[in-house]
């Protein structure tokens, strides 16, 4: 894979991808919210809370964006960690309109020297997510230099629908052909762009699909992989 011949784009998936939630958003932030409503959550059953919840998610059935389903995942979390009742889904609901605001993410150490590389190497930049947030306002946030950018709310589709990924690639105006994919999402992002005929990467940062041939372990392995100069 390494330089890609007639590679023109990269697109980034951003949620545990260029970025991971703060402590807002986590096991911490859980139990805080859960607080102000009179449950007790434990924040130690969190990671396994988030894991059972990540392999259970249901998609809507023709791949809509539905705000629905992410109150759902997070609510198994609050459930996972100790929470029920009613309160459960008061506390989903809090935590998933905190998913809007920029200020509670935090970038990996490897996002900006990755997005810098493909940029300085003369290659285009989108970002896709299944996000309800402005990724534009969360881009110039974060100086997040990309050319385009599409979110699964202001599409209408979710990863992995095929359209998702040409109306960013529309943006750039590049082939499927000439564009990488890189995400953590073996189905949603590598099997997903796949399916339109680009070149797709999984980034497994905590190791969990090791073997797999098309995996990196950073982005600053996506970097050298794809022979790019370091920022």
């Amino acid at each position: 894979m390494r330089g890609l011949d007639g590679l023109r784009a990269v697109l980034f998936d951003v949620d545990f991808t260029l970025c991971q939630p703060g402590p807002q958003l986590g096991p911490e932030g859980y139990r805080a919210a859960a607080a102000r409503v009179g449950l007790v959550l434990d924040p130690a059953r969190y990671d396994e809370a988030r894991l059972a919840a990540v392999k259970d998610i249901r998609h809507h059935p023709e791949l809509e964006h539905d705000d629905e389903v992410w109150i759902r995942f997070t609510e198994d979390i609050v459930r996972g960690m100790g929470g029920s009742g009613p309160g459960a889904r008061a506390v989903a609901e809090s935590i998933v309109l905190a998913w809007e605001s920029h200020e509670n993410f935090e970038l990996y150490d490897d996002a900006l020297p990755a997005v810098a590389a493909v940029k300085a190497a003369g290659l285009k930049v989108a970002l896709v997510s299944n996000a309800a947030r402005d990724l534009d306002v969360f881009a110039a946030h974060h100086a997040l230099d990309a050319d385009a950018v599409v979110t699964s709310r202001w599409h209408g589709k979710v990863k992995p629908h095929p359209t998702i990924f040409l109306a960013a690639l529309s943006l750039l105006d590049v082939d499927p052909a000439d564009a990488l994919m890189v995400g953590d999402s073996p189905a949603d992002d590598v099997e997903g762009a796949r399916s339109v005929g680009m070149h797709a990467v999984l980034l497994d940062r905590e190791g969990l699909y090791p073997g797999r041939p098309d995996r990196v372990p950073s982005l600053a392995a996506l970097v050298e992989l794809l022979g790019l100069a370091p920022a």
